[in-house]
């Protein structure tokens, strides 16, 4: 799966400078980081919409286009599929791959030593 944002990613910055008239891509690039920011939540709107009508298929293709739209918005503001994963593995160190982070531990120091929680220790923690 990774492989396919990577190949994405590598396509979208490739058309960064490409000429807006014959990309899409490159149209929005151009059009800026609010307009980028823009749509990507425009996507994100109509794949709860899909998700809460129950449509499989359409929620299929809208979560293909919110990735699409997340990839851009990746180029937009510089950031690297990698520095996504790596901050992954560093939440995953802290808290196991199927948690989400709360806003606090996501800000904590690098410096910090990370905590592993065992599942037990984590449905104790949550109680």
């Amino acid at each position: 799966m990774s492989d396919s944002l990577e190949r994405l990613f590598t396509a979208v910055h490739a058309v960064r400078g490409a000429d807006p008239a014959a990309s899409r891509t490159a149209r929005l690039l151009h059009a800026g980081r609010q307009k980028v920011a823009k749509k990507f939540g425009e996507e994100a709107v109509e794949v709860v919409i899909e998700a809460l009508g129950g449509d499989r298929e359409a929620l299929v293709r809208e979560s293909a286009d919110l990735v699409y739209h997340l990839v851009v918005l990746w180029v937009a503001e510089g950031v690297s599929p990698q520095e996504v994963w790596a901050e992954m593995q560093r939440r995953e160190s802290l808290f196991g791959i199927a948690e989400k982070v709360n806003k606090s531990a996501a800000t904590t120091p690098k410096s910090r030593r990370p905590v592993v929680m065992d599942a037990r220790r984590a449905r104790r923690h949550r109680s």
